[in-house]
């Protein structure tokens, strides 16, 4: 897919969230324009220009990237909404799931990418701080000789609750890091959080710089899988790990002619009442359809470099986690 041709990162200073191009030091953030302190990688001009899918449709690989960026843009601030009636809620369970599999420790770093909505990052936040909260009572038992008093503060004390973790939130899309901003704001979330504007085929990070690297519905959009694939391994560390959750081809014949029918009957009609906008969501089910199949798609993971590739099959096979690790 296309990237802008600039790369925004933005932090959350106490009185909102606002730009920081100059002074921001957060870990592995890449430098690669000229006479720019940031920047993302510049795009590859041997890049040629073929014929790709955008949906069931055939266009040009340029013609793609905005024509994806503007689904996502027009469909932004009803994201959450339609999930929870395309899934009937059912993706939240999905997304925890990912959670759960990756089991991040504090002190992992995560890139969570095309996740502008904050969905995967939030997870990850609470994740961890359940973990520190859990080992605290631990160790609070432990300290008998400390009054109540003491306890007390000491539990209620928000001090290193993430144990130096901190997840990078990437998006191509700047409605849908808007969108992911204005829930951290209203649920409260400022530390180990940060957003930064970037395109999954040219990240702006440099090599070996994340434990983890999470991608939740979203690979299926860009238009080089490959080059995603691949800049997913170039900016894990050694021993780092790669998660994706996306749907994948149902093979149960009962449910995959329910599921079609649900999908393109359905969903593209609840996109116009609920959201106003049909053809996006037309082309999000078209989208889920030219997926590659399960192994096939374990394939491209594996050439990108991958090892101990694995494939988890979820809710009747509808979606699916692939994960893999750079040895």
């Amino acid at each position: 897919m296309a990237a802008p041709s600039s790369c925004l990162l933005w932090n959350y200073c106490g009185r909102g969230w606002s730009p920081a191009m100059l002074f921001c030091r957060l870990p592995g953030l890449r430098s690669s324009w000229p006479g720019g302190p940031l920047g993302a990688r510049l795009l590859s001009h041997e890049k040629q220009s073929t014929e790709t899918h955008f949906g069931f449709e055939t266009v040009s690989e340029e013609e793609k990237g905005g024509k994806v960026y503007h689904v996502f843009e027009s469909v932004a601030k009803k994201y959450d909404v339609m999930n929870d009636m395309m899934s009937l809620g059912i993706h939240r369970v999905w997304k925890d799931l990912l959670l759960r599999k990756m089991h991040p420790f504090p002190g992992t770093q995560l890139l969570d990418v095309a996740g502008g909505t904050g969905d995967i990052a939030f997870r990850f936040l609470n994740y961890i701080q359940a973990q520190h909260q859990r080992k605290q009572k631990r160790q609070l038992k432990a300290q008998q000789t400390l009054s109540w008093e003491e306890i007390a503060k000491k539990y209620h004390s928000e001090e290193d609750s993430l144990g130096g973790s901190h997840v990078m939130v990437c998006d191509i899309n700047k409605e849908m890091l808007k969108v992911g901003k204005q829930k951290a704001r209203a649920q409260g979330y400022k530390a180990g959080l940060a957003w930064v504007l970037g395109d999954a085929e040219e990240l702006p990070f440099g090599d070996d710089k994340f434990d983890v690297y999470s991608i939740a519905f979203g690979i299926r959009n860009v238009t080089h899988i490959d080059l995603a694939l691949q800049e997913a391994h170039r900016v894990l560390k050694p021993g780092g790990r790669f998660l994706c959750l996306e749907f994948s081809q149902v093979n149960n014949p009962l449910v995959s002619r329910l599921y079609d029918l649900y999908s393109f009957q359905v969903i593209p009609v609840m996109g116009e009442v609920i959201a106003g906008d049909w053809k996006s969501y037309q082309y999000l089910v078209e989208s889920i359809r030219r997926f590659p199949p399960q192994e096939e798609f374990k394939e491209m993971i594996e050439d990108a470099g991958f090892q101990k590739v694995t494939y988890e099959s979820l809710t009747s096979g509808i979606v699916a986690i692939h994960s893999g690790f750079k040895l």
